[in-house]
């Protein structure tokens, strides 16, 4: 099977195509020069392909790399590729709690762009996927970073959030599957194996990193500003607005519902200390993760 990968230069899109037979894949991405929304770029790449998995997303906008580019225009721009090249199946990469009416672009976005997925007429799986976690990764390498810099950590709010995190081998796992056509509904939700606490989760990745920082609960607009401000400075931000919104919310549930995989598909693993170990990045924050060293 022949399959191209839309953002396959990114975290999950990498991880799936480590995963697939090289001759048989194609990284579809910016740093192989096709722009997301270049549908007559996108059904060259796709040109043979039997299926698509579009991976691409962002988690805050830069300049023209909206949520209305990327998570909309571009996914109407992969489905008319798609069918211009004569691909037979989609799989899209969503958020688990994607929906409209939330007074979040991100949220609201990547609704939308399930929306066209769906209404495309093409044989089609959305995963809508929770806090994926692994090498190169935002949550571990964020967390793990940020208490080797500072002895305090803020947490989100003052009413414990819920997560499921899921190791990044689990969710290519279900990537797979339903490139395979193994998943019979439409849209799934896809969470991982153990549920906990958010503050339980960052005491965790902490621990292994070698650190027990104080831990500040900080009401949700606080964590926002934090956002706003890191967004402003960071090459890429401590945390995203969108970010704090996924994390004020909790990441352990569906909206709207969507079932779970089947048995034996959907993620098994816990968020042991040896999946968090061998996810941990090198080095803390330091001067060159500001845009002002970038200059």
């Amino acid at each position: 099977m022949r399959v191209a990968i839309t953002g396959g230069s990114g975290f999950v899109g990498r991880h799936l195509a480590e995963r697939l037979d090289p001759a048989e894949t194609v990284i579809v991405s910016r740093r192989t020069g096709v722009e997301i929304d270049d549908v007559d770029a996108l059904a060259a790449a796709f040109e043979g392909c039997d299926a698509v998995a579009h991976c691409a997303g962002i988690n805050r906008e830069i300049g023209e790399q909206t949520f209305q580019r990327v998570h909309v225009e571009g996914t109407r721009a992969v489905v008319e590729a798609a069918q211009r090249a004569g691909v037979k199946r989609i799989v899209m990469l969503s958020f688990l709690r994607a929906r409209p009416g939330t007074g979040s672009a991100y949220h609201e976005t990547k609704w939308a762009a399930e929306e066209l997925i769906r209404s495309s007429g093409l044989d089609h799986t959305i995963l809508k996927s929770g806090m994926i976690y692994g090498p190169g990764d935002h949550m571990i390498d964020h967390v793990t970073k940020a208490v080797r810099t500072w002895p305090v950590f803020g947490t989100v709010g003052y009413t414990e959030k819920k997560v499921r995190p899921i190791p990044v081998h689990d969710a290519v796992g279900v990537l797979l599957a339903a490139l395979d056509g193994r998943i019979p509904d439409p849209t799934v939700a896809v969470m991982g194996a153990e549920e906990l606490e958010l503050g339980a989760a960052v005491r965790r990745i902490a621990g292994v990193a070698g650190r027990r920082p104080l831990y500040v609960p900080l009401p949700v607009w606080a964590i926002k500003a934090l956002a706003q401000l890191t967004e402003w400075v960071m090459v890429t931000p401590l945390v995203a607005k969108a970010q704090a919104r996924m994390l004020a919310e909790g990441v352990n549930e569906s909206a709207p519902f969507a079932p779970e995989p089947p048995a034996g598909i959907r993620p098994s693993s816990l968020f042991t200390e040896d999946l968090i170990r061998a996810a941990l990045p090198a080095g803390r924050f330091g001067l060159q993760d500001l845009r002002l060293a970038r200059r």
